[in-house]
């Protein structure tokens, strides 16, 4: 089956110009020409334009881009590997969200115990979290954590409920951006710092997004299979 560019765009719900963009920069094979010179697609750009709108939500333009190019050059095993790549971190971020989970529990059963009371510097809580002190500014400065002042320096200083807040906002930084992930951030900016129940149910909010994000990445895997298949059927 072929198509001319305006009737595959429309099926795939797209401009043909972002058609055009995706030939250009090589996501999908260069247009057939027909005897009279129009441009001509097939089941085969098809399949590259279903396995881009399957990926492209859960693993994201640049990651999608790579593992088409992979296609394109005939190194389909690098593809996949880039792919389980990604797999292998949405599982690490989950094992984290599990973490924090159990740390709240901890530390809801130790309210006000020393324990709980601790404090830590910037520098710390970067050691702890191993994330860059920058970053956790640059949170502050967005309104997604709010740091205590000591009364008699200034400086900042951060207490356990605090670093909770913080690693439930890396694993989300670490996620797809995407409207989901963008209202998710808005919800730890209105969660209060020391609420530690409010805190518990974003990360159930959490958990469900990542949860939908493996189903969506599974369903990019199965157009990339079908794809991979096409290409290795003997023309």
């Amino acid at each position: 089956m072929t198509m001319r560019p305006k009737r595959m765009a429309k099926t795939f719900m797209i401009s043909p110009s972002t058609l055009r963009n995706y030939e250009a920069k090589g996501l999908i094979p260069p247009a057939e020409r027909s005897a009279n010179g129009y441009r001509m697609y097939t089941d085969l750009h098809a399949a590259y334009l279903e396995c881009i709108q399957a990926m492209a939500p859960s693993f994201g333009m640049e990651v999608t881009t790579e593992v088409l190019h992979d296609l394109r050059h005939d190194t389909p095993y690098d593809a996949l590997w880039t792919v389980r790549k990604k797999e292998v971190a949405l599982y690490e971020e989950k094992v984290k969200l599990e973490q924090i989970i159990e740390d709240i529990r901890q530390l809801t059963n130790e309210n006000n115990s020393s324990s709980a009371m601790q404090r830590f510097a910037i520098h710390e809580v970067s050691e702890m979290t191993k994330i860059p002190k920058s970053t956790i500014r640059y949170w502050e400065q967005a309104g997604y954590v709010k740091a205590d002042r000591d009364p008699e320096n200034r400086y900042r200083y951060y207490s356990r409920a605090h670093l909770l807040k913080i690693r439930l906002i890396h694993v989300l930084q670490n996620s797809i951006y995407s409207e989901d992930t963008v209202k998710l951030k808005q919800s730890c900016a209105a969660t209060e710092d020391t609420d530690l129940q409010g805190i518990m149910n974003l990360t159930e909010h959490v958990r469900s997004y990542l949860q939908e994000c493996i189903e969506t990445q599974m369903c990019g895997i199965s157009s990339l299979w079908k794809l991979t298949q096409l290409l290795r059927a003997p023309n």
